[in-house]
């Protein structure tokens, strides 16, 4: 029965910790919805792959049919009488698949600016969750060093009873005032510094600069979602600048299809009216218009042109493939530092909560034992940066782990 009353309010505990940070992982999934909505670099990447889709019917279009109309100011003297004016039309038509080929191309092209805007919202997502992160990191700076300026004012006034009793030396006192000048100032710095955070985490929601950032108390623990051959696969096959070249890739060999298309015969379909007035000769047909219409056919003769544009085309695909592997290597290569990055926060973690629980047991033994005897002071006050050293350590390495993952989900596209 003891013991049930010693772990309902653990229990209890462990809930409200949970739902705080189920809380702070929402907070920030809504930070990133309004990233996505509000941020101007994201909308003018949005727009750049909208501009780039209304080329897909301007190239996928026949070209204009032409009108011609002709006045004879002379008329010309036929045999069904003069010949006033003239009118005509023509359409032409490129070879068959020609306008398909140009719309890929086009297609491709804008695909390639698409995954541009995805590349710039992944980049963005990064940047947010990196800068939260680092709020988080700066606040618990501020909270932990605000707790340690208490526990030195608390152990000043201890020095004063010491020093009043005759067991320790004013020394002591003007290196507690040392110590928590300096404190001081690393705080004032740290307010400073989030202020500065703050304002460029709101900037990236295009929101008021001073707007107030959720932040939890403890910062929740992120692990990397896949093993890390999986996750390379995935940087290799997902990775939006990888993608892009893909498109680009595409687009290149419909610029080739195009080309080739573009040496074959254009056809041409029209019709001609002439206007005739009344002749001399008496005949059924005098003073009649004609009308006629007539089919016209473009040889492509010279083909070095042509084939110049294929082989352009064919440079153009092969200098994208040599991109795309040199970018899949320096990903792998980004990625293992990543990797390395994620490995050495998670080891920093599980050192710094033990070296903090081993500086937080010396520094109480200590300060028993100046409150006692008024010896060992600059152990205590040894301790006391240690224990401060490792308090900020711990938070700082567990800011960089989930940095870390962050980082390799925006290599992985996410």
């Amino acid at each position: 029965m003891k013991r049930l009353i010693y772990i309902i309010p653990l229990l209890f505990v462990v809930v409200l910790l949970s739902q705080e940070k189920a809380s702070a992982q929402e907070a920030l999934s809504n930070y990133l919805v309004q990233a996505a909505e509000n941020n101007p670099g994201l909308k003018a990447k949005f727009n750049d792959y909208r501009a780039s889709l209304q080329k897909v019917p301007q190239v996928g279009t026949l070209p204009d049919p032409q009108v011609m109309f002709g006045y004879f100011i002379q008329p010309v003297e036929t045999r069904l009488g003069p010949q006033k004016a003239k009118i005509s039309a023509t359409q032409m038509f490129p070879w068959f698949g020609t306008l398909k080929a140009r719309e890929n191309v086009a297609t491709n092209m804008a695909q390639t600016k698409y995954e541009a805007f995805e590349d710039a919202k992944s980049k963005l997502f990064y940047d947010l969750r990196s800068n939260y992160f680092n709020l988080y990191f700066t606040g618990r700076s501020i909270a932990i060093t605000k707790g340690n300026l208490k526990l030195l004012q608390s152990f000043r006034k201890l020095a004063l009873v010491k020093i009043e009793a005759g067991m320790a030396s004013t020394v002591d006192e003007y290196r507690l005032q040392m110590e928590i000048g300096e404190l001081e100032n690393q705080l004032a710095y740290l307010q400073d510094n989030y202020q500065t955070q703050q304002v460029a985490f709101n900037n990236r929601l295009n929101r008021d600069r001073h707007a107030t950032v959720e932040i939890p108390d403890t910062l929740w623990v992120k692990d990397l979602p896949l093993d890390m051959q999986q996750i390379a696969d995935s940087v290799s096959l997902q990775n939006h600048q990888v993608k892009r070249l893909d498109n680009l890739m595409a687009a290149y060999q419909a610029e080739q299809e195009a080309a080739r298309k573009a040496g074959n015969p254009k056809f041409s379909i029209g019709f001609n009216y002439i206007f005739v007035g009344k002749g001399s000769m008496s005949s059924a047909d005098a003073g009649k218009d004609a009308f006629f219409p007539s089919v016209g056919i473009t040889i492509p003769l010279y083909r070095r042109k042509y084939q110049a544009m294929v082989q352009e085309a064919q440079f153009k695909e092969e200098a994208a493939t040599n991109q795309k592997l040199d970018k899949v290597n320096t990903l792998n290569t980004v990625l293992e530092r990543a990797n390395r990055d994620y490995q050495d926060a998670v080891r920093r973690v599980a050192l710094f909560r033990s070296q903090l629980s081993l500086a937080h047991r010396s520094l109480n033994i200590l300060e028993s034992s100046y409150s006692t005897d008024g010896k060992n002071f600059e152990e205590v006050l040894r301790m006391e940066r240690k224990v401060l050293k490792y308090a900020l350590e711990l938070d700082k390495a567990r800011a960089d782990r989930n940095a870390s993952v962050a980082f390799i989900d925006y290599l992985m596209g996410k």
